[in-house]
């Protein structure tokens, strides 16, 4: 008759610790963040950092160059109104200036809130009434600062557009207010 104990019976009777769930459930957490660190490491060596700026000096010198411009274009009194037309696919828009006409060539700048390989930068020739139109084939949905000037840069309107949910920008150099 065999005399041994229940207990060394029940150990002989379980499974391997591989075999049950518990382990598997408290390894997997580690493992998730090593996998996280992984990939935040090859994004990290793998991608650009488009806010870190090389010259920082030069371009915080720029910056009052570019006061400058907004000054000169609220003495001049620029207003602009800006709207994209879907269904021609075109930007359509008037400067205008209290102190004269603008007529001539202008430039827009389109610049996305976050990726910068989708900035657009576009010319136009604004006719007498200081209406222009520019082809562009798709506006992607999103953020976009937009920035206004004549080919000489000697003035500038910016604002920050909400497209689609704004359908119309309306820039004025006094008040910078979006509607």
């Amino acid at each position: 008759m065999s005399t041994q104990s229940p207990v060394l019976n029940r150990i002989a009777d379980e499974a391997p610790w591989y075999k049950h769930r518990w382990p598997w459930l408290l390894m997997m957490g580690p493992f998730i963040v090593v996998v996280a660190g992984i990939f935040t490491i090859w994004i990290a060596v793998t991608k650009q950092d488009a806010l870190v700026v090389d010259d920082y000096y030069k371009q915080g010198k720029a910056i009052n160059q570019d006061l400058r411009r907004d000054r000169v274009a609220s003495n001049l009194g620029m207003h602009s109104r800006v709207y994209y037309d879907t269904d021609k696919q075109k930007l359509v828009g008037t400067v205008s200036s209290d102190a004269r006409q603008v007529v001539g060539d202008i430039r827009l700048h389109l610049i996305h809130a976050t990726l910068p390989e989708k900035d657009i930068s576009l010319s136009a020739k604004a006719d007498a009434a200081g209406r222009f139109e520019i082809s562009l084939p798709e506006l992607a949905p999103g953020r976009w600062q937009i920035l206004i000037e004549n080919r000489q840069r000697d003035w500038r309107l910016g604002g920050v557009w909400l497209w689609p949910m704004q359908k119309n920008l309306e820039l004025d150099a006094d008040v910078k207010t979006e509607k």
